[in-house]
This record gives structure tokens, sequence and C-alpha cells, in this order.
């Protein structure tokens, strides 16, 4: 499709939901429907990221990608994982979880522990502080998820839940 051509396709199949915010409900042209899933999947999580950045940031004063470390330092066993595994589990870089953990460090909520068998291994603990505001977060958290989702029907989220499961891993 020509570029006007797909731009006058974008103006004419779009609507705007209950937030005011566009919404590309048609079909791509060539009818990809995998590609179309991909698009709105990045379009949601973006717009997830953001209602969820906004609620946490207000009321604790954390980014969901920082509850979302604090998150899996608490459902590790001792609270606390490998940074290389913690990397994995959030799908960063190992530089890249080391630049998320820098401010939570300095605030308290999570520390560096040495594997004390072998000095290469560090490991990324929760502190009491992190523990009590990730249990005010998460009351903050469920409320959104709970907001955003509540049109979608039970059967539907748990058939979108499975497929996304198998997209992550």
């Amino acid at each position: 499709m020509p570029y006007t051509c797909a731009l006058k396709h974008f103006a004419v199949n779009t609507v705007n939901n209950k937030d005011g915010m566009t919404d590309h409900t048609s079909l791509s042209p060539d009818g990809d429907g995998a590609l179309d899933f991909c698009l709105r999947l990045a379009r949601a999580q973006a717009l997830m990221v953001r209602r969820f950045d906004s609620a946490l940031g207000n009321l604790h004063g954390l980014s969901f990608s920082d509850y979302q470390l604090l998150y899996q330092l608490q459902r590790a066993p001792g609270v606390r994982l490998r940074r290389i595994d913690l990397a994995e589990r959030l799908a960063l870089t190992a530089s890249g979880v080391t630049r998320s953990l820098m401010p939570l460090e300095k605030i308290g909520l999570v520390a560096r522990q040495a594997d004390t068998r072998d000095a290469r291994v560090g490991y990324a603990v929760l502190t009491a502080a992190g523990q009590e505001l990730l249990h005010h977060a998460s009351a903050t958290a469920h409320a959104v998820g709970r907001e955003l989702l509540q049109d979608a029907p039970a059967d539907a989220l748990t058939a979108l839940s499975a497929t996304l499961g198998k997209l992550a891993n």
C-alpha cells in the first residue's frame, strides 16, 4: 500500500476510546493477524505502564519498573536473587538491572550482598523498608490492574494470560 493510502487508512480507521485516546481497531490491510496482535499488545503495554507509573509514582514514589523489580525480589527465596537471575526475570540486560538497582540501593529499598563462596556473584536483596513499601504499593498495583481490566471477561483474560506466558518464555 503506498504511503498516502496507508495514511488515509490510518486516519479513517481510528476511534476514540473512553479516555480520549485513539484506538486503532481495524486489521492491517494485508490481514496479518499476528502483526496486528503484536502492535496492539505493544500499544496496550505502553498505556498500561503509563497508568501504573502514574499511580505508583504519585502514591509511593515508585515507577512501574521499580515495582516489578521489588516484586520479583519479594517472590524469590530469601527475598534475594543473583543479579543475572533478576535481569532474566525482568527481561533486562545485566547492565540494565544494575542501572535499575542503583537508585533503589541508595534509598535503602534494596541492598547488595556478596556470595561467600564466589566473589564474582552478587545478590540483590529486598530490605525491610523495601518489603514495607512493596506491601503498600501492591495494594495500589492491584487496584490499577482491576481498573484496567474491569470490562474483560475472565475466560478471555485466562486465554490471553496463557498466550502471553508462552510468549514470555
